[in-house]
């Protein structure tokens, strides 16, 4: 059998992926440089940015077998974790372990402020809808204005897998744009007057108190919503290990070690969805604007009602806080921080930002949950009403 030089060079070179490189996955390539650009030099939550970009370079090297529709690809094993709803519960196991509820057990009104900020979430629902978006993939989207990553990662698993890269890097992207979105916002909604409102030193909350809030918040949300179960659970689960004083080893693996090693799976699980047939498309470009319309919405909701708040308090609110209601936990309390102390250097918003901010990341999970019940698997019989009734809302909307 005759094999030149020729022919081998020729073998060789149709087997590298330089010949099986498409239009599609040269444009993947560049987004996911612009991710990692993005995670290294300009620090856009390069925690989470850097995985996810570098996931998507490796899923779109053709002939790689990374992407996690590869059965026995590495990144297919990773993703079984988003799939079966094991790696986000453990994020939010290691979220609740960092997570301190003094702030808001010490002020339980600003439990309302994490509720007003869901707004975002359910008018960008509607408009979802009104853009195309069946009910399912209206309510992925939707959570976006949660500013919470692994929320929007569980939920579009569930209800919008085939979402799950555009949707994920949406959350993530805006949750690291807080400092650049939320700041013109918050000074076009409020006066210069209610930006200086200084608010009372928080009082200290006893122990007992913090070690009974995760056991009873978890009794009253799953018995309400069953379907929140394993964000909630591992939420208050990880606050349990903190707050009761016998597991310091728990504890401390679950808010190091352990959140870092799932944040490295899920991040790269994420990116590995982000290949050019299911990114490059109209509707990636809709969940982009709709994540930006979520968001801003959120935050407006937010500091509308804390100007509520300062008004029935007799300016004793600082409507600023309202912002942080949002599940971008500590940023969002640091931005309120930030804005306030731009009006005046003596004014310290930060740990009274903290309790809105802790109740964001209950009330997103909980929307999630409202979502789950309404438009989940198994829910449609119960959900058919609210479906229809939504579609109704929505009909005139309609290009």
């Amino acid at each position: 059998m005759d094999f030149s030089l020729q022919d081998a060079i020729s073998k060789i070179l149709h087997s590298t992926g330089f010949t099986a490189l498409t239009g599609g996955q040269a444009i993947m390539i560049t987004i996911s440089l612009v991710l990692l650009y993005l995670a290294i030099w300009k620090k856009f939550e390069p925690l989470l940015l850097l995985p996810i970009g570098f996931g998507c370079l490796l899923a779109n090297l053709p002939l790689s077998m990374m992407a996690n529709t590869h059965e026995g690809g590495l990144f297919n094993f990773f993703y079984l974790g988003v799939k079966h709803e094991i790696l986000p519960p453990l994020i939010f196991l290691g979220v609740g372990a960092l997570t301190d509820f003094g702030p808001l057990l010490a002020n339980p009104s600003t439990l309302l402020l994490g509720a007003a900020a869901q707004i975002g979430v359910y008018t960008t629902l509607i408009g979802a809808v009104a853009l195309g978006f069946n009910l399912q993939e209206a309510s992925a989207i939707g959570i976006i204005g949660g500013a919470d990553g692994p929320t929007s990662i569980f939920l579009a698993a569930k209800l919008a897998p085939h979402l799950l890269g555009p949707i994920a890097v949406a959350a993530y992207s805006y949750m690291s744009l807080v400092p650049l979105i939320q700041p013109p916002i918050m000074r076009f909604l409020t006066t210069e007057k209610e930006r200086k409102v200084k608010m009372e030193q928080l009082k200290p909350i006893s122990q007992t108190v913090k070690i009974i809030f995760p056991i009873a918040s978890t009794l009253v949300v799953v018995l309400m919503l069953p379907g929140v179960a394993p964000l909630m659970g591992m939420f208050m689960l990880g606050n349990l290990f903190r707050e009761s004083g016998v597991t310091a080893r728990l504890h401390e693996t679950s808010q190091t070690h352990l959140i870092n090693i799932v944040t490295i799976l899920l991040a790269l699980a994420v990116g590995s969805s982000m290949t050019a047939e299911t990114f490059l498309t109209v509707d990636t470009i809709k969940i982009i604007v709709l994540g930006l319309l979520a968001f801003a919405m959120a935050t407006a909701g937010g500091v509308l009602f804390g100007k509520l708040m300062y008004i029935t308090s007799k300016g004793k609110v600082n409507p600023l806080i309202g912002s942080a209601g949002v599940s971008a936990v500590p940023m969002a309390a640091r931005v309120s921080q930030k804005v306030g102390q731009e009006t005046d250097k003596s004014n310290f918003l930060l740990m009274h930002a903290m309790g809105p901010n802790v109740a964001g990341v209950i009330g997103s999970a909980v929307a999630a949950g409202v979502f789950l019940s309404l438009f989940g698997s198994g829910a449609e019989g119960e959900g058919h009403t609210a479906l229809e009734t939504l579609k109704t809302l929505t009909a005139s909307l309609r290009p």
